[in-house]
């Protein structure tokens, strides 16, 4: 009797510790992040993201029926489609997300070839890319030398269409052309310009060179009382360039804007962004800048949270989703099968957000980062 009594309470025990767990469970779990490689027919060379002129061409050009082509902005907000392309020798690909899933649409040689070399304005350092927003675009010009006989542009270029008259007659559109260098013995390292908004108008961030062995940023801002476009400030020169702009965005949610620059040496850094300053507000390493100027990324996470960078991990083929909140700090990482070098693309927001992530053996991952079907 004893003995039953015994064992019957060791399994009302043992059922209401395992009820227990379950109950917690769902409390304390997180989606592990699940990964799918793409089924893409070449060979991965190039890969853009919604803030890049060939995927605004795509989704406005009638080359595919895409909903939601082009987002409303004002001047100084980067203009952006909610696509991805992929491209390689053998042709190239639009990427889109729909109900958690990247549907593939296979696009030319032809067009690749048209879409790739828009990106780069006649004039601009060959192999750059321009900043659109509305009337405003800028790029790199006047190809140099830094002093160690790598690649540079002496300028950058500003073009901004003016309003006109509504007339019946045909009549080109005004452009007001500036041209700003970087200042001192600084040249701008062969990386895309950024635009942003500051205090209500438009600026530009650009990354710079100085000497053999050290780099830093360059914000240029257009008085709103008149005046032409100059640099308003600058970073210190410091080792390891150059600094390639991974991101802009409220990264500590402290309202202030802020950019992440991630050096040739894996150093990750943040900047709190004013009219006329530029601050450093933390660092971190461990980290890669991908190759030559393929993007970084920043995603929005769920429940208003402020965004995340997303970045490769230095010497592994991993990629790490970094959070500024408080201090910087790692909330998730995901192992690849191959190093991240073509770039990293956010495609949705929250829950919904999916990772494409350009792979050194030619193909793309697909990742949601908070579970779900990739």
């Amino acid at each position: 009797m004893d003995a039953d009594h015994a064992a019957r309470s060791g399994g009302r025990s043992r059922a209401l510790l395992l009820l227990l767990l379950l109950c917690a469970a769902p409390a304390g779990a997180r989606a592990e992040p699940a990964v799918r490689i793409l089924d893409l027919p070449f060979t991965v060379r190039a890969l853009r993201g919604p803030r890049s002129e060939v995927a605004v061409s795509v989704a406005t050009s009638g080359l595919l029926p895409i909903a939601g082509a082009k987002t409303g902005h004002e001047a100084g907000d980067e203009e952006s489609a909610p696509v991805a392309v992929a491209w390689g020798d053998e042709g190239g690909a639009v990427l889109t997300l729909a109900d958690g899933t990247i549907t593939v649409k296979p696009i030319g040689r032809e067009a690749v070839e048209g879409l790739s070399a828009a990106e780069t304005p006649r004039g601009a350092l060959p192999g750059t890319r321009r900043a659109l927003s509305g009337p405003v675009s800028a790029y790199l010009t006047g190809r140099t030398r830094t002093p160690d006989g790598g690649e540079a542009a002496a300028v950058l270029t500003i073009r901004e269409r003016q309003p006109m008259a509504v007339s019946t007659d045909p009549k080109p559109v005004p452009v007001a052309t500036a041209t700003v260098p970087a200042g001192g013995e600084a040249v701008y390292a062969p990386l895309r310009p950024r635009l942003l908004r500051l205090a209500g108008r438009p600026a530009l961030l650009a990354a710079t060179l100085s000497g053999t062995d050290s780099g830093g940023l360059a914000l240029i801002t257009h008085p709103s009382g008149g005046g032409s476009w100059s640099v308003a400030a600058r970073t210190p020169p410091q080792p390891g360039p150059p600094l390639k702009i991974a991101g802009i965005a409220d990264f500590s949610g402290s309202g202030a804007l802020q950019a992440a620059t991630v050096s040739a040496k894996g150093r990750l850094q943040l900047w709190t962004l004013r009219p006329d300053t530029i601050e450093a507000a933390g660092d971190a390493a461990g980290y890669a800048a991908g190759a030559g100027d393929a993007d970084l990324a920043v995603t929005n996470p769920a429940g208003g949270a402020p965004p995340e960078l997303v970045l490769p991990v230095a010497g592994r083929p991993e990629i790490a989703l970094v959070s500024a909140k408080g201090t910087l700090h790692e909330r998730l990482r995901v192992t690849l099968p191959a190093p991240v070098t073509t770039g990293i693309v956010v495609l949705g927001e929250g829950n919904a957000a999916r990772l494409l992530v350009g792979l050194a053996d030619g193909h793309v991952a697909v990742i949601a980062p908070d579970g779900g079907t990739p």
